[in-house]
């Protein structure tokens, strides 16, 4: 059965482990992801939220080696059987799934230390979305979250005082300021769900043009390199 593409242009993939049967993750597939999967024989996705091709354990090194590949019977979603190195969740755990509705808790524990594994901007940005999420949290994260004015001039407040910082203060000062502002920053991006990997990309794409260049390949925004 051969999947109809132009009907379904990104269809879900659920990572099942291959000799345990555990459900691992659940992540989508384009039809450049699910392509790139069968040539290479490691798992591809792509992300919704970064909005780009990703191969599972690109950067922590988690990846998933597939030994079989299914399509269900309405052909649009897609079972890989596994071989996964390490873990596959982002927060250290084999599994995404690790928090049980019935009992109320989580039951997996962490295997990993994240810090070893991935950069501490996309541990920040997750553990805010964690934060958005959770219903009960309360913490300086989920108020701002909860208060978009606040947040907004929070964000003001600490890019002034960064430039402050910058202009007579000690390069320590700087530092802390700067943390302060990348942190609220990263909040802003949690309340769009705009992840920091698209800003990454975004330098990227700047990256060897010059501020004139850049300037013109956009219409109605001022920047400059």
């Amino acid at each position: 059965m051969n999947i109809n593409w132009s009907k379904h242009n990104l269809l879900p993939a659920i990572a099942q482990d291959a000799v345990s049967g555990d459900v691992l993750m659940l992540a989508y597939m384009n039809k450049e992801a699910f392509e790139l999967t069968l040539k290479t024989g490691y798992a591809h996705y792509f992300s919704r939220s970064k909005q780009r091709l990703w191969k599972k354990g690109e950067e922590s090194g988690h990846t998933q080696k597939v030994k079989d590949l299914l399509i269900d019977c309405d052909a649009d979603t897609i079972l890989l059987k596994v071989e996964q190195k390490g873990v596959a969740c982002h927060t250290g755990r084999k599994s995404c799934f690790f928090t049980s509705v019935a009992q109320g808790k989580e039951v997996l524990e962490q295997e990993v230390n994240l810090e070893d594994k991935y950069s501490i901007v996309d541990i920040l940005y997750h553990t805010i979305l964690e934060r958005k999420n959770d219903t009960a949290q309360k913490s300086w994260t989920k108020k701002l979250l909860n208060d978009k004015e606040l947040l907004l001039s929070k964000i003001k407040e600490e890019a002034d005082e960064l430039c402050v910082a910058i202009d007579c203060e000690d390069d320590a000062q700087v530092i802390y300021e700067a943390a302060d502002l990348l942190y609220h920053s990263l909040v802003g991006l949690g309340l769009r769900e705009v992840s920091p990997d698209r800003v990454k990309q975004e330098l990227k794409r700047r990256f060897g043009m010059s501020g004139i260049e850049e300037k013109a390949s956009r219409v109605g925004k001022i920047d400059n390199w």
